[in-house]
Order: structure tokens, then C-alpha cells, then sequence
């Protein structure tokens, strides 16, 4: 990857751990500015404390990015310490299971408001300063989940990431005469803190399924989000990338 993206600065909301920790680290490893948000400021700062002996600026941020006023609040202390917003990965998600049947207004209304409703108001908080970047850029953590697949418990969480998809079309198109793109990143199966604590067995049943026989890592994430947030991926916009080693290739 070229130096385009040096001295830039990249807001990764739910960057404290997970996938949203390997873009962190990617970009970081890539010398921009890298402001990692969570709800749970603690974390976020272990995070950042961490990733920052790749001697790139890291900073926290407490942000709910299901509330309108905490992603403006959150905003404005980045441009503060950093000057500007560059990149938005809108990466902060959910993802509890429940089923159709046992399905709660509660339930659904959580998923949505945090991974939809979260990822409008991420984007109009960070937008007047993206318009502002010599090249915007907007990169979406959606997931084949919904997109492509069906996974049993997860409707709320596939309709959600299959909404986020047709959010980014019409954002491509309305952002584009002020030369932001916008562009989405799928997941497959990704090896996170989460599933390392099911076991080795699971991880090895879930990694048979793919045809590369190996779950992803999180920097597998960030190196597709790294290309889309490149001057590079300029004439790419309203996209997607798969990322899941094969795993949605065979027909049954």
C-alpha cells in the first residue's frame, strides 16, 4: 500500500476490540492518526495504550454511536487534537442471538439503533469535516450476515447489515460531487476475543467449513478497509468486498 493515507486522520467507532482493534492497527501501522471510540472509555484507552508502539497518534474517545449527541460531542474532541476527519470506519456493532419467535421490541430495537441507526449518525456527525479532506472516505463493517447468509438467531442483526448496504448506495451517490466514497467491507468467519474463549474444537468445526480452511483474522479486515480508504480506491464507490476465505463460495 502506497503513503496516501500518512498523517491522515481515521475515526473507527467500536475500535476498542474485535475487528474494529485490527483496523485500528492496520491504519495505525500505516502512519495515520487513529481515533479508536467505544462506549466504555476504560477499554478504548487499553486499546489505544497498546497500539500506540506503532508510534502512530492514537487517542480514545467515548462515544454511543446510537446517540446523535454523544457522536457530535465525540467528533468535535477529535477535530480538536487532530485538526480534521479523513476516514470514518463505521465499525461499532451487535450482535446477540435471539429468535424470531422469542423476539422482543427491545431486542430488535437495540441491534438496529447500534448498527443502523449508529451508523447514520456517525456519518453526520463526521460529515462537514469530511467534506472539508482532500479525499473523504467512508468504510462500512457490514457482514455476508444478512448481505448473503441467513444465521439462525441473528434476523435483527442480518436485516440490520443488509440495510446498511442499501444505506451505502444512496450515501455513494449523495456524497460523490464532494468526492467522498463510501464503500463496505463483508466479514465472514473472523477469530476475535469472543470466539477464542469457545474453544479450540469450535474454531476448528467453523474453520473446516471455509474453503481455506482457517477463520480470518481482524488485520484481514483492516487491510480491506486500508485499500477502500486509499487514494488508490478513489473511483471505487457504492462497493462491496467480501473477506471470509471462501466461505460463501460452495453451493451447499
Amino acid at each position: 500500500m502506497s503513503d496516501s493515507l500518512q498523517g491522515k486522520t481515521v475515526i473507527v467507532t467500536g475500535g476498542s476490540k474485535g475487528i474494529g482493534k485490527g483496523i485500528a492497527r492496520v491504519f495505525a501501522n500505516h502512519g495515520t492518526n487513529v481515533a479508536i471510540v467505544a462506549r466504555h472509555l476504560d477499554i478504548a484507552k487499553a486499546s489505544a495504550a497498546e497500539l500506540d508502539q506503532t508510534g502512530s497518534k492514537i487517542r480514545a474517545y467515548h462515544g454511543n454511536v446510537s446517540d446523535r449527541e454523544s457522536m457530535e460531542a465525540m467528533v468535535k474532541e477529535v477535530v480538536r487534537d487532530f485538526g480534521g476527519i479523513d476516514v470514518l470506519c463505521a465499525n461499532a456493532g451487535i450482535f446477540p442471538s435471539v429468535t424470531i419467535e422469542e423476539m422482543t421490541d427491545q431486542n430488535w430495537d437495540d441491534v438496529i439503533n447500534t448498527n443502523t441507526k449508529g451508523l447514520l449518525f456517525s456519518l453526520q456527525a463526521c460529515l462537514p469535516y469530511l467534506k472539508k479532506a482532500d479525499f473523504g472516505r467512508v468504510v462500512i463493517t457490514s457482514s455476508i450476515t444478512g448481505a448473503v447468509t441467513g444465521y439462525p438467531g441473528w434476523s435483527h442483526y442480518g436485516a440490520s447489515k443488509a440495510a446498511q448496504l442499501g444505506f451505502m448506495k444512496t450515501a455513494a451517490l449523495e456524497l460523490a460531487s464532494e468526492h467522498i466514497t463510501v464503500n463496505a467491507v463483508l466479514p465472514g468467519n473472523v477469530l476475535t476475543e469472543g470466539l477464542e474463549g469457545m474453544g479450540e474444537d469450535y474454531i476448528k468445526d467453523m474453520a473446516a467449513s471455509i474453503p481455506l480452511k482457517k477463520l480470518g483474522s481482524v488485520e484481514d479486515i483492516g487491510y480491506a478497509a486500508l485499500f477502500l480508504a486509499s487514494k488508490e480506491a478513489g473511483f471505487i464507490t457504492g462497493q462491496t468486498i467480501v473477506v471470509d476465505g471462501g466461505q460463501i463460495l460452495p453451493e451447499d
